[in-house]
């Protein structure tokens, strides 16, 4: 008997606990969206009135070569200014790619109860999580989304636990886009001007986890959200959007007759990834570098996916705007942390724009 989805409770359990996900209940024959997932208004996206963000993707293979400068440029000025930037040719197979978001949609495409083995507390690992939404319970609206992450500690490890379905293709993609993710990242430390040791750069990165995310075919869009608005925690983000569509981001001042307060689609760009700063990043420049506001929209005709790769802080370090740069500037803007401090203060709260960087702002005496 299906459970019935106009009972806050039940459906909650469903979805939530038992692990059916968002799919699960879709795969009931929704004719409209529970209450839990209406947003309140502010936080629907209209799709009919965004802009798309026109930037060609950035091409990485003229690194190193007579254009290196150029595109050293373009990569810190889409840091300073929009946060988010796609790239070509970056060295990730686009075969492997597309073998990404077939596994992607095959692990999801599994019944229930193949999935939800990984649920948080019965999962075979703690480095593996299957789940919906973000922080159900503490969210005001559900998010229209079900994931799987995947902590990355050793090879054997995710051989072992990651799920059969995508593990090593998850793999590969991390191995290759890990590459690339250092050297964006020394290039943008390169342009504050500091260098940082290999043990330094290893340490910012030093915690990496690959996420799936399915975003069902929604009956009423205009109502939900796939993701809400946040930013994301760590250093770079590495994204393969799939060729639905439905990834916004957050003008935090004027560009290129843009205002501030625009949301700007990021369209799928066949064979590209997108690269998106993250707070600690923001925090390490004191500012100069900005941490994306995001959100992703559901679509009514086609289920999508979408497969980043976190590259964070190890949990132990310590974090805090670069003392060259705060000479530089005369003010640190924010206070030093240990890293795990600000994880578990990010995921212990609903998505709330860029409220997590809040608990890294110093705050002066009145």
């Amino acid at each position: 008997m299906a459970p019935s989805f106009l009972d806050g409770n039940s459906m909650f359990n469903f979805v939530v606990r038992d692990g059916n996900g968002v799919k699960g209940m879709v795969d009931f024959g929704l004719s409209e969206v529970p209450e839990q997932y209406v947003q309140p208004p502010e936080e629907r996206i209209d799709k009919l009135n965004a802009t798309a963000h026109d930037n060609p993707p950035i091409d990485l293979s003229k690194l190193d070569g007579p254009d290196h400068d150029q595109i050293v440029e373009e990569i810190a000025t889409a840091a300073e200014t929009l946060g988010f930037f796609q790239v070509m040719n970056h060295g990730v197979p686009v075969e492997l790619l597309e073998s990404l978001k077939d596994a992607a949609n095959n692990f999801f495409g599994q019944p229930p109860e193949k999935k939800a083995v990984y649920r948080k507390g019965v999962s075979p690992s703690p480095s593996v999580r299957y789940g919906t939404s973000f922080v159900p319970d503490k969210e005001k609206a559900l998010e229209w989304k079900d994931y799987i992450s995947m902590r990355y500690t050793t090879d054997a490890e995710a051989l072992e636990y990651w799920p059969q379905e995508c593990k090593d293709v998850a793999l590969e993609y991390l191995r290759t886009s890990i590459k690339m993710v250092r050297k964006v990242l020394e290039i943008l430390i390169g342009k504050l001007g500091v260098t940082l040791d290999d043990s330094k750069i290893d340490g910012l990165i030093g915690l990496k986890l690959v996420n799936m995310n399915f975003y069902p075919t929604c009956p009423n869009p205009e109502l939900t959200v796939g993701v809400g608005r946040h930013s994301d925690m760590g250093i770079l983000t590495v994204l393969l959007q799939d060729d639905i569509g439905g990834l916004y981001v957050k003008m935090e001042e004027e560009m290129d007759g843009k205002r501030k307060g625009d949301w700007l689609e990021i369209p799928p760009v066949p064979g590209a990834l997108v690269i998106n700063v993250g707070d600690t990043l923001q925090i390490l420049s004191n500012g100069r570098y900005k941490s994306a506001e995001h959100r992703v929209r559901t679509t009514r005709t086609k289920s999508r996916v979408s497969i980043p790769i976190f590259t964070i802080p190890k949990p132990t370090e310590r974090i805090g705007p670069l003392p060259q740069v705060v000479e530089r500037d005369g003010v640190a803007r924010y206070r030093e942390f240990i890293f795990e401090e600000y994880m578990n203060n990010f995921f212990s709260n609903a998505h709330d724009g860029k409220k997590s960087l809040d608990f890294a702002k110093n705050i002066w005496p009145a």
